[in-house]
């Protein structure tokens, strides 16, 4: 009976502790009560990177969308009597091609707009490559450790001595350069950071005592890997995401402005830029304008990734 006694003394102690522990709301810590990704809202809305770089995003992503509601020009229409209109800031510039017009007499405002979703899709579907291939073989890597580890990380040094732009250049020279092809070359030569960042931390997360409460519970591998483990990997891999994004585009504009990206009738800002550098000493703004359209995109992107890297860490720091 005494045995008993203490052992219920022990555990109404053990409760009352646990109980104090767990952050409740009051006046003084309203965020005791949100969830954690409540948490991450909240720091996010204060985030000025966050609102900077997901407006300019949201803008581009707008601009590329409603580009036929934003101008009624055809942006491979060829008008050689229109050819090299100056710019409306220009002297001789109108309204009525606001960007001016290209060597073979196309709308400027136009081909910025629809050259914008060519960007967008490649850094998007890139980014999905990569980031699916290089999260598996990460998480593969730092969860099953012993050989599968010694694999993927043979992988990865093979894949970190091959320079990406080299690499990009050649596989599109001999293969071609269509549009899903360069998606799936720069896809699969951007999966290493991806892979580095998902398994030191799924190494770390294994080591957790939830992940052995699961194991004590019965619970399956693949539940452990996509319902404690994966969210666990969120945080980490938006900011890879981010600069991953970020990346391909810069490359795909790189290939592009060597002539082995996307072809015509597509067209991007890359493209855009090759086209015009034949002009770069006489109508510099022709090569200005999807260049600043690149590295504003870019910029806003990265200011995005790190807004919701703050938001998302657990110490707090937006």
């Amino acid at each position: 009976m005494k045995m008993q006694a203490g052992t219920t003394t022990a555990a109404t102690t053990a409760t009352t502790a646990t109980a104090a522990a767990i952050p409740t709301a009051t006046a003084a810590d309203p965020v005791g009560a949100l969830s954690p990704r409540q948490v991450a809202a909240r720091r996010a809305l204060r985030h000025g990177g966050f609102w900077f770089g997901g407006g300019i995003l949201l803008v581009v992503v707008f601009c590329a969308i409603f580009a036929p509601l934003l101008t009624s020009a055809d942006p491979a229409l060829q008008d050689l009597g229109q050819r090299l209109i100056p710019p409306v800031w220009a002297p001789k510039g109108s309204w009525t091609h606001s960007l001016g017009t290209d060597a073979l007499g196309r709308d400027y405002f136009a081909r910025l707009l629809y050259g914008a979703r060519i960007s967008l899709v490649v850094g998007v579907l890139t980014v999905l490559v990569s980031g699916t291939l290089g999260t598996a073989l990460g998480v593969a890597a730092g969860y099953w450790g012993g050989r599968v580890d010694l694999v993927v990380n043979f992988i990865l040094t093979i894949r970190l001595t091959l320079p990406v732009v080299l690499v990009a250049l050649v596989v599109v020279a001999v293969v071609g350069n269509s549009l899903p092809l360069l998606i799936l070359v720069i896809g699969l030569l951007l999966w290493d950071r991806y892979a580095i960042v998902a398994r030191s931390a799924t190494q770390l997360i294994v080591g957790r005592e939830f992940i052995g409460a699961a194991r004590a519970i019965g619970s399956s591998t693949p539940r452990i890997l996509f319902k404690e483990i994966l969210p666990n990997l969120t945080g980490p891999l938006v900011v890879v995401t981010s600069i991953e994004m970020a990346h391909a585009i810069l490359l795909e504009a790189t290939l592009s402005f060597l002539g082995l990206g996307v072809q015509p009738p597509l067209f991007t800002w890359g493209l855009m830029i090759a086209e015009a550098k034949n002009q770069l000493m006489f109508r510099p703004y022709l090569i200005a304008v999807p260049g600043a359209a690149l590295v504003v995109l870019v910029l806003a992107i990265n200011m995005l990734g790190d807004a919701l890297r703050d938001a998302t860490a657990p110490e707090g720091r937006a």
